[in-house]
């Protein structure tokens, strides 16, 4: 059988930037044949490709070893799993089952902790909009509520006035750690003076009981040092409320954004290197807490991590189904799988993965995905084989927010399975076809065609 002909091209050596760490940003040619156990050939031929792969097992470990580094280093510390991270039924249970709260931020993600069998009193409400009857419902129940705006403060002071009792909030800070942008749009900000004011306007409501404070200083931070300097300022804050108006404050909540060893665009260090390890970070907030504390004070400390727990722990099998040259010389390859089911390509680089060895000399090539829209792109600067159509290729660390801010947008969401500890693997989400997408739809009669 004759080759096809492939005209030739004249290829540029890329080996990224020059950069002092001696390493490209490029190279792509590691080989994973199976995921805890699992052959990924397997996996595809069981539940087919696309397919998002989670595993228990890493999935526990992530856990315990965050949980560890502050336990380890203060005494009375409770972690929530941040729900809009990963809300996955079964990544919740594992999280819940290893002794974490849920923290939710919306109407949507209170019932479906709920749902799931976490009782009130297990459930965090934060968000900037919380609807009259959800807040009813979450003070019913018991759940810890951190008000964002002053107009949730009136919200409360009405369920508290129609349920008859006095109720216990927190309230949510922003603050000045170092870290810019600053988050400013959510909660009381402290230098201006807002933040003592929304306690004078509870205090002087008399509904409500100030008994805890949240504050959440941004996403993926790179400096331990950023949350010493919330810690302090949340402590003091903290002290001069219970001096001013006689309230205790209960707990300190220091949000989350921890980092995963994801890599970002634009950066050469690998983020083995480059992202500082949950000891640093435990290290840096404990030891804050025990130079601010007064003696013998020890508020709980709660950590709503989400990204550094779930994000690698999840993979992504995908299927190459075309190979193409590109005007400028460039091996492009489609993929199954877009930035449909891969919002956070947009920030991160993904590692590559081959599924098996393939011989040929490295191109450099770009990954797109199945969509028709130019933006869909999941990978534009790596290094890659030769690849055909239907090999696979596995992206990781892909377990944060990707299954939250996937899209139903021209091809169907695949299935996601776990692989558990005992090496079997369970289906926990099953992947969409046509019903799932018409069933709300409501065709007017005179539109039917006949």
């Amino acid at each position: 059988m004759k080759l096809e002909y492939e005209k030739p091209v004249i290829t540029r050596i890329e080996t990224g930037l020059m950069n002092k760490f001696g390493s490209s940003p490029l190279y792509a040619r590691k080989i994973r044949k199976d995921i805890d156990g699992v052959s990924i050939e397997k996996l595809v031929e069981d539940y087919g490709s696309p397919l998002f792969v989670i595993s228990e097992r890493k999935l526990r470990e992530n856990y315990k070893r965050l949980f560890n580094a502050f336990s380890s280093r203060y005494p009375n510390v409770q972690f929530g799993w941040s729900y809009k991270t990963n809300y996955l039924q079964a990544v919740c249970a594992v999280l819940h089952q290893e002794g974490a709260l849920a923290e939710v931020v919306s109407k949507f993600e209170y019932e479906k902790a709920r749902k799931l069998g976490m009782e009130g009193h297990q459930i965090i409400f934060n968000g900037p909009y919380k609807p009259f009857e959800a807040l009813e419902t979450a003070v019913s129940e018991g759940a810890v509520i951190n008000i964002d705006h002053f107009d949730e403060i009136f919200e409360l002071e009405k369920v508290a006035e129609k349920l008859g009792k006095q109720v216990k909030v927190g309230i949510r800070l922003n603050m000045d750690t170092g870290i810019y942008p600053q988050w400013s749009r959510f909660g009381f900000n402290v230098e201006s003076g807002q933040a003592m004011d929304a306690v004078k306007r509870i205090a002087g409501g008399n509904k409500l009981v100030l008994n805890g404070l949240h504050c959440h200083i941004g996403t993926f931070i790179l400096e331990p040092d950023a949350y010493a300097k919330e810690v302090k300022k949340m402590v003091e804050f903290a002290y001069e409320v219970e001096d001013k108006f006689g309230y205790s404050i209960e707990y300190i909540d220091i949000g989350g954004g921890f980092p995963s060893k994801s890599k970002l665009k634009g950066t050469y260090l690998s983020p083995d290197v480059l992202i500082p390890s949950v000891d640093e970070f435990a290290e840096k907030i404990t030891q804050a807490l025990y130079e601010s504390l007064r003696p013998g004070d020890f508020p709980k400390l709660i950590l709503e991590a989400g990204r550094a727990i779930i994000d690698e722990a999840e993979y992504l099998i995908t299927s190459i189904v075309a190979v193409k040259r590109l005007p400028d010389g460039r091996r492009a390859y489609v993929a199954d799988a877009g930035v449909n089911l891969l919002f956070t390509a947009f920030w991160y680089k993904f590692n590559i993965e081959l599924v098996q060895e393939v011989s040929g000399a490295n191109e450099p090539s770009v990954i797109y995905g199945p969509l028709c829209m130019n933006i869909d792109i999941i990978d534009e600067g790596s290094l890659l084989p030769p690849l055909e159509k239907g090999m696979q290729l596995v992206f990781s660390p892909v377990g944060a927010y990707n299954n939250t801010q996937w899209m139903q947008f021209i091809e169907y969401r695949p299935n996601i399975v776990m692989v558990m500890e005992d090496g079997s693997v369970e289906l926990v989400r099953e992947k969409e076809d046509l019903s799932d997408i018409e069933r709300r739809e409501k065709l007017p009669e005179k539109l039917k065609l006949k």
